[in-house]
Parts: C-alpha cells; sequence; structure tokens
C-alpha cells in the first residue's frame, strides 16, 4: 500500500508541473524543549488549497485507500462546501486527474 507521504509528494509535483497557484498545508503540533506545544495550520484543514480560474479554489485531502476523514476534517469538509467550494478526497494522482486538475 503507498504511504500517505507518498502521494502527497506526488500530487504536489504535479502540481508545480501543471504550474497550479497552490498551498501545501501542514496542520498539527509540534513538541517544544521545554515540553510545550506550537500549533500550526488550522485544525482539519486540507493537505492542499488549489486556486483556480475566476476567484474559486478547491481543497485536496489525500487519504490513502483506507484512511478516513477525522472529525476535523469532516467539520472543514461541510463549512467548505457551505461556503461553495470545492472538496475532495484523492487518494492518487490518478484520482486528482480524474476531478479535472
Amino acid at each position: 500500500m503507498e504511504r500517505e507521504s507518498d502521494i502527497v509528494k506526488s500530487i504536489k509535483d504535479y502540481l508545480e508541473w501543471k504550474k497550479y497557484l497552490f498551498i501545501r498545508n501542514n496542520s498539527g503540533a509540534m513538541k517544544t524543549e521545554r515540553g510545550g506545544f506550537i500549533r500550526f495550520g488550522s485544525v482539519g484543514s486540507p493537505d492542499f488549497v488549489v486556486f483556480l480560474q475566476g476567484g474559486k479554489a478547491i481543497g485536496l485531502e489525500v487519504k490513502t485507500d483506507k484512511g478516513v476523514l477525522s472529525e476535523g476534517q469532516k467539520i472543514w469538509q461541510a463549512k467548505a462546501k457551505e461556503l461553495k467550494m470545492k472538496y475532495e478526497v484523492v487518494r492518487s494522482l490518478d484520482e486528482l486527474q480524474k476531478i479535472g486538475l
């Protein structure tokens, strides 16, 4: 089974090759030397936000074949859809191309 990090890399490379304007969005937390945490990104936000013609954007959440959305990701997905923003869960570069990117 392909690792999620490998799928993310192939999608990032593809988006760069196609010259899309996009953000590779990392979210999570990192422990500091003092035992605290530094949080980054918005909880549940997608792995990529790709900007499209006409001021539109699409959120891309990358998952493996068996990967499922976390609760935070489900909330983010629902809010994106409320705003009429396209949001897709992609499991491979082929799936990305099938949605028209």
